[in-house]
């Protein structure tokens, strides 16, 4: 095996391949496709591989043997410690043509390497400071939504229809003065404002009083599901038999006691529970708006030149934790992209902004782990596979199956370096 660099990422690896792996790498490739092999004379799946090269010839193997030869190979070069190797091999050149099962070949590759960084300043990086404070108003606007979530729809005895309101009527649309299918209801039941009927509509109805009617003219959305109305425009004869308001629940100890909050029973209990829980959440979300922030500073300082390789598996990988997402909804990737709000372009920037982050973070994190000579104690490592296998339901010694010390610690150094970065920054 013979390994050069071609740039600072790149390197080409050479190897000979000696008729006896090459030998395997036949026997392997036969493995494969043997119990689909049919020749006359023998039953499907007994053919033997000399039976297989006579009637197909020995090349019709090569292929695939070659693939498996070239997996090998590439396993070898993993294993080099000058330098990490971050891609499948590209560039094979291999000449087909002369290849004989008798004689040593050579194969070369060239493979992405994991880039060197060179660290700027990373300890006491200044960022803004973050609150994790809670203040009064906060605690308030959740009982408020408390309330409103509580609250109940009473008859609006004066006054006219209002935002907010809901509006029991009946009523029938019509298009060119002809009515239309599915464009009539009675008693029908609609929060002014929620945006359930077709622009325009709902804003046409404020001001009515009870008893009055109205002709509401809109037009129908070019992307209208009923093709026959979409674009069109239409009015609707609208009566409204009633007005009711959202009234809210009233903030005392016995609606505290509805709620049913185990140990919440009056009000100073309930504002206490909710200063709780909501400080334990702006406490995680300043850590991560902290760590972000830091981390930020820290890659901005650094040099790395990344193999754009690196990018685009972080790329696809972004694309098949959504894809996983999207079939959790019984979705494909592109209606879930459009559910989400996003255009297939935004998407694309969005998957390549974050791999480019997320690389980067990495790297520069790793870095600072080695420089601060960041590991794993023997009872750290203990502690983090009892961890997985309560996680996962499984014994230790079947964890180890999976992953082994090296990833292990090096996921240990990861948090730590983190740890150690945000630990040093001048919040100001």
């Amino acid at each position: 095996m013979k390994f050069e660099r071609i740039n600072n990422n790149h390197v080409k690896f050479t190897f000979t391949v000696t008729p006896h792996e090459f030998e395997h790498a036949l026997e392997h490739a036969y493995a494969h496709i043997k119990d689909t092999v049919e020749v006359k004379g023998f039953r499907k799946g007994h053919v033997t591989q000399k039976v297989y090269e006579q009637k197909f010839g020995e090349t019709a193997l090569y292929p695939e043997a070659l693939n498996h030869a070239i997996g090998h190979k590439f396993n070898e070069a993993t294993l080099i410690k000058e330098f990490s190797i971050v891609s499948d091999p590209t560039n094979i050149d291999l000449d087909f043509a002369n290849i004989k099962r008798d004689e040593a070949f050579e194969v070369s590759f060239e493979v992405a390497i994991k880039p060197e960084v060179t660290l700027g300043n990373y300890k006491g990086v200044e960022v803004k400071k973050v609150s994790d404070k809670v203040s009064k108003k906060e605690v308030k606007a959740e009982i408020d939504a408390l309330l409103t979530q509580n609250a109940t729809l009473e008859p609006k005895l004066e006054g006219a229809l209002e935002n907010g309101d809901t509006a029991i009527f009946d009523f029938e649309g019509f298009v060119d003065g002809v009515a239309f299918e599915g464009g009539k209801a009675e008693n029908f039941s609609l929060k002014i404002g929620s945006g359930q009927f077709i622009p325009g509509f709902e804003e046409g109805m404020i001001g009515l009083n009870v008893g009055e009617q109205k002709d509401v003219e809109v037009v129908f959305p070019e992307a209208y599901q009923a093709e026959n109305l979409a674009g069109k425009q239409a009015i609707f004869k609208v009566v409204l038999h009633e007005i009711k308001s959202s009234v809210g629940a009233e903030l005392n100890d016995e609606w505290v006691k509805s709620l049913n909050r185990p140990g919440v029973e009056t009000v100073e209990a309930l504002e206490k529970s909710i200063l709780e829980s909501l400080t334990e959440d702006k406490v995680k979300e300043a850590k991560n708006e902290l760590t972000d922030a830091v981390l930020k500073v820290v890659v901005e300082n650094a040099t790395v030149d990344v193999p754009q390789e690196m990018f685009d598996s972080e790329i696809e990988n972004f694309k098949k934790n959504v894809e996983e997402q999207a079939k959790q909804y019984q979705l494909d990737l592109d209606t879930f992209i459009q559910l989400s709000g996003l255009t297939k372009e935004l998407f694309e920037e969005q998957a390549k902004s974050q791999a480019q982050r997320r690389v980067l973070q990495s790297l520069v994190v790793e870095a600072v782990a080695k420089k601060e000579g960041l590991g794993a104690t023997d009872d750290e490592l203990a502690k983090r596979y009892e961890a997985l296998a309560n996680h996962y339901k499984m014994k230790v010694d079947e964890i180890k199956k999976y992953i082994n010390d090296e990833l292990v610690t090096n996921d240990i150094a990861f948090e730590k370096a983190v740890d150690f970065l945000v630990e040093n920054a001048i919040q100001k």
